[in-house]
């Protein structure tokens, strides 16, 4: 017994020296380490989203802006550590919210391969906005319960408005939230984004995303233990963004919307459309319209797979691409301007005078006149006004020749296909827009580059033909073609050179690219890069910076030459192709200026163009509309011009300009960031 005693307290010393051992490390060694861990679990840091800035047009009214909403957000990570993943958590708040628990689950999962929207694009460590249209009530009952809705918030945020609609959508863009992978891979977006706040993915949006959306704040509160706030601990305001002032004229943009739409209803075949203005003399952008078009608060609080699939479907005209910018179709006789210009370069009379046949023999192939008549003798002048075609053949077949035909000099001069990318054609005008596409100049290189890539397929072709193809004469038709382009399709042929010279065959622009080669042709000379944006200022109404045009190059003709082309441009509205369109519009009141466009396109109706200039005396706008599939140019594109002009100028309606001016001054924002004027 006493042994057993001995060997006890023995034990009980041991015991209370290790306990007295541990409690000194603790207390001493390790104890502003336990101190400080102890004191972080009593703490939450919670980011604060800056407001993002908004969107204004010339005159101060709002594109965007952004209305104040109760957001309802789940922390992810917090409800996967839980019993059953959370689902007890989301089944009740699926009550409070009157939404079954299977959607918010389906709205919390991360977006991936094989999974359908609604999901979540954004990084899977930031609270997960579910809904943005709650009551006060519903808020109320899951901050007052909040012990039984552990990693669920409910706080009022800012929510994006557009109050345009579906006018120039493509072009202001839209929010999404950033993924995880891109703020690994951008760091500067890591560095400012806040983790809960959105992203531009398009448009203006993305463009001025880094101005617009601001620094967001920092809150740290102190908590229970069952993460109710107790006191506030740390607070670091958020700086809004910057405020985005446009050259977009809000009532003008209405105006080309409504016609760019209404020309596509008119025409039964049409499948897309597009309307640019701009300020001939400074190259601002007034109206960016596309059509289709959509509703672009589709995007605020989520979209579904069936919303996300008709914006990117064919059936429904694939609305979220600008047709304006992105859209590449052949431009017909509105390209006439720089083929006229590659005439003069080439050494062609500007005073002289040309036979204009119903028909053109370019190599062993006739290239017809529009309807095969002939026009008789004309000087260039004319040639435009009336919009003859065996003129521009002729001479894109000389130079043809000229440059070696079919065994090209080296290096070939290519007059026509130099001027044309002097004329800013083949590149991207460089506006502040992203996604904008450089359209096609198809010189010798193109042909060649574009044969090396193709002639493994058409040498096969060549073999097998087209069984696929019912149409026996069209399956031989596009065997006999695969086989010649199989053995010779690096070559410019001689109906290449004619097809360019009237914006036809391999050509491509968009229409923001003829509306800036045409700002250029009837203002001074100089090809700018447009600007949607026009300023940045503080929501307080303090400046930042001025949003400046540059100026990317000078049309490769002399001043003389730009006004005899700009003179001719100017009768096509009263007396040439686009009368039609144009009777009884009042002249005397706003001449305007301009050249049609009827491009052809296999398999489908004619591109249908209109670009004009008004007034022709000092031009202040430039109008382009473009249907693909609307027809010939004076049926579609030209009404619609014509629609746009009585707009602004307030011809059987209020006119959209008072004066027929844009804004030539900056709006002036209040310190409470109201507009002044």
């Amino acid at each position: 017994m006493r042994t057993r005693l001995m060997v006890l307290y023995v034990l009980v010393a041991v015991m209370l020296a290790v306990l007295g051992v541990r409690l000194w490390q603790v207390q001493v060694v390790k104890g502003r380490q336990y101190v400080a861990a102890a004191a972080e679990t009593r703490t939450r840091a919670v980011v604060v989203p800056a407001v993002r800035g908004q969107i204004l047009d010339s005159s101060g009214r709002p594109l965007v802006r952004n209305r104040t909403a109760l957001v309802v957000s789940v922390d992810r990570t917090s409800l996967t550590r839980m019993k059953n993943g959370g689902r007890d958590v989301l089944q009740k708040l699926g009550d409070v919210l009157g939404k079954p628990v299977g959607q918010l689950e389906k709205r919390i999962r991360s977006c991936g391969p094989g999974v359908t929207r609604p999901c979540w694009p954004g990084s899977p460590y930031q609270p997960i906005p579910i809904d943005d249209r709650v009551t006060t009530r519903e808020a109320l009952q899951i901050l007052e319960r909040q012990e039984e809705f552990p990693g669920v918030t409910a706080e009022v945020q800012a929510v994006r408005q557009y109050p345009q609609g579906t006018s120039g959508a493509q072009m202001v863009g839209y929010l999404q939230p950033v993924t995880q992978e891109e703020l690994e891979r951008r760091d500067g977006l890591k560095a400012g984004f806040s983790g809960v706040d959105l992203v531009g993915r398009d448009g203006l949006e993305s463009v001025y995303d880094e101005a617009l959306r601001g620094k967001p704040g920092l809150r740290r509160v102190q908590v229970d233990r069952l993460g109710k706030p107790l006191g506030l601990e740390q607070q670091v305001s958020p700086v809004p963004g910057d405020t985005l002032i446009t050259s977009i004229d809000s009532r003008v943009q209405n105006v080309v919307q409504r016609a760019v739409d209404g020309a596509m209803n008119k025409a039964p075949k049409a499948d897309g459309a597009a309307g640019v203005v701009l300020d001939a003399r400074t190259g601002r952008v007034v109206a960016l319209a596309s059509a289709p078009g959509y509703d672009p608060t589709i995007w605020t609080g989520g979209i579904s797979e069936k919303e996300y699939q008709t914006l990117l479907s064919d059936k429904a005209g694939k609305p979220l691409v600008s047709r304006a910018i992105k859209g590449e179709f052949a431009p017909g006789s509105t390209f006439k301007v720089s083929s006229v210009a590659a005439m003069l370069r080439s050494g062609y009379p500007l005073g002289g005078q040309y036979g204009c046949p119903g028909s053109f023999m370019v190599g062993d192939r006739p290239f017809n006149n529009f309807r095969g008549i002939g026009l008789g003798t004309l000087s260039l002048h004319t040639a435009l006004v009336k919009s003859c075609d065996t003129i521009f053949y002729k001479s894109a077949y000389e130079q043809w020749l000229k440059d070696g035909g079919l065994h090209p000099k080296r290096p070939p001069k290519q007059p026509f296909e130099n001027t044309a990318r002097a004329f800013g054609f083949g590149r991207p005008t460089g506006i502040d827009l992203p996604g904008e596409s450089a359209g096609r100049i198809p010189d010798r290189d193109w042909k060649k580059a574009l044969w090396m890539q193709t002639s493994g397929v058409t040498c096969h072709r060549s073999r097998t033909g087209y069984p696929e193809v019912k149409d026996q004469a069209r399956a031989a038709f596009l065997k006999r073609l695969a086989h010649e382009n199989c053995l010779e399709g690096f070559l410019l042929r001689p109906g290449d050179a004619a097809n360019f010279s009237i914006g036809q065959g391999d050509v491509l622009v968009t229409p923001l690219q003829l509306a800036s080669a045409y700002a250029a042709l009837v203002s001074d000379g100089r090809l700018r890069s447009p600007r949607v944006g026009w300023a940045l200022v503080r929501p307080d109404g303090t400046p930042v910076r001025r949003i400046e045009v540059p100026v990317r190059g000078r049309l490769p003709i002399s001043e003389k030459e730009r006004l005899y082309i700009k003179g001719a441009l100017s009768e096509v509205a009263s007396d040439g192709t686009a009368a039609g369109a144009f009777s009884g519009f009042p002249m005397d009141k706003v001449r305007v200026g301009g050249k049609t466009g009827t491009a052809e396109v296999w398999g489908k109706e004619d591109t249908s163009w209109f670009a004009s200039f008004a007034p022709t005396s000092k031009p202040r706008f430039v109008v382009v509309v473009m249907v693909s599939q609307g027809g010939m140019g004076g049926q579609t594109a030209a009404p619609a011009v014509r629609e746009i002009y009585e707009g602004i100028y307030g011809i059987k309606r209020p006119a959209a300009l008072s004066d027929g001016r844009t804004a030539a001054r900056l709006p002036l924002i209040a310190r409470d960031g109201t507009v002044a004027r």
